[in-house]
């Protein structure tokens, strides 16, 4: 990669692209977080069902996931920048429509289709390939967990704003002010620029493809990465709601989400220093396991304040430290040439999980009138996805005789 000369060009200094980055992510993902919000009026005042409105969210993980590897090669040979100007205008836009949806059709294609879109191109693989390319290689997985910590500050400070919103002008009307904050990414983009460069060869995109197909670690990646989707998507969209069949009043659930995003602050940025300093693929396993204890806590703990807000503590040290030590792995297994791509294509991994955890959260409670037994599938998940990271190979994969990293 060519050096960045800073007087030249101020807005690319490494320490700049960090911020902007975070910031970047605080906007598209704390947006993102207030879906579950907007369960209990737009199902109330529309007349839909749970498992509908569950559905569209559910797409717009699909659709997050299934554009997140084009995102990112995109960014990558395009630049980043006009990756995330036209994906802020699309997860606009996606809002816009949900705004006026008044169909089922109408919210697939807003907060579904256009808002998965939008995510793709604003959110991790677009936003940490240029962050992880402009580190220092020693401090890179510090900065990819500072860089993630933006998503979780966004998930604690706009949650508050959107519940704010919707009490003080309507679900509609927040919706409409959220788009606007999303076009804040526009500016912001100007400094989050860059392309892959010509490192590592000369590596084409397909030859990237089937490297990883064939390597063991990014299947066991991908699928332990499906189970973190699962759980975030289900959690975030169905707490609120959970708490409230509890007996509990929707500001307290509000809290337990925005407790999530401020606790995971810390934990993006620990995981991030952790993974530069120990196994990541180990500190991945003990992510899924404690996932584990944190869930059994809230199914047999009598449900109250204290005890939500203490697992939203605990499950917010361990919510988004999957992110930067997941995708530390991928450079350091694959290098960082197409590192948006690839790790575009085990987040879709993330998000195929993610439509799974939003959709059968809300079937099974149509069908039980219960989420107990979602709550014990995602438990039997962090099982199996601690005991995948486990064999994962954490060294560099040898192309010509020479190292990736």
């Amino acid at each position: 990669m060519t050096p960045v000369d800073s007087s030249v060009l101020p807005l690319r200094r490494p320490a700049v692209v960090l911020a902007c980055g975070a910031l970047i992510l605080t906007l598209a993902m704390g947006v993102r977080h207030t879906g579950g919000l907007f369960l209990p009026p737009m199902t109330a005042d529309q007349g839909w069902s749970r498992e509908m409105f569950s559905f569209a969210i559910a797409v717009q993980n699909l659709m997050w996931g299934l554009f997140q590897p084009f995102a990112g090669a995109f960014a990558d040979r395009h630049g980043a920048g006009r990756t995330l100007v036209g994906g802020a205008l699309l997860y606009g836009l996606g809002l816009v429509i949900m705004a006026h949806a008044d169909t089922a059709l109408g919210l697939n294609l807003g907060a579904g289709l256009l808002v998965g879109m939008g995510l793709a191109g604003t959110t991790f693989s677009v936003v940490l390939g240029v962050v992880g390319r402009m580190a220092p290689p020693a401090k890179r997985s510090l900065w990819l967990g500072i860089a993630s910590a933006g998503g979780s500050f966004g998930q604690f400070a706009v949650l508050p704003v959107g519940q704010a919103l919707i009490v003080g002008v309507g679900w509609q009307q927040a919706l409409l002010w959220l788009a606007f904050g999303v076009a804040l990414i526009i500016p912001l983009a100007r400094a989050v620029t860059g392309t892959a460069g010509s490192s590592h060869g000369n590596q084409t995109f397909g030859e990237a493809l089937v490297e990883a197909g064939r390597t063991p670690s990014f299947h066991f990646l991908f699928w332990s990465f499906f189970v973190c989707g699962f759980q975030t998507a289900f959690i975030m969209l169905h707490l609120p709601a959970f708490v409230v069949d509890g007996g509990l009043s929707a500001n307290v659930g509000m809290t337990a989400v925005a407790l999530i995003g401020l606790f995971n602050i810390a934990g993006s940025f620990l995981s991030g220093w952790l993974g530069g300093l120990y196994s990541k693929k180990w500190l991945l396993a003990w992510i899924y396991a404690l996932r584990v204890v944190a869930i059994l806590g809230i199914l047999f703990l009598p449900l109250g304040p204290l005890v939500l807000y203490a697992f939203a503590a605990i499950m917010g040290l361990l919510w988004l430290g999957t992110v930067p030590l997941t995708n530390g792995l991928v450079a350091q297994i694959f290098g960082l040439k197409f590192v948006g791509m690839l790790y575009g294509i085990v987040f879709l991994g993330h998000q195929i999980g993610g439509f799974l955890g939003a959709w059968l959260g809300g079937r099974i409670f149509d069908i039980t009138g219960s989420y107990e037994q979602a709550w014990w599938l995602a438990i039997g998940l962090s099982v199996i996805a601690a005991l995948l990271c486990l064999p994962v190979r954490e060294r560099a994969l040898l192309r010509g005789g020479q190292q990736t990293v």
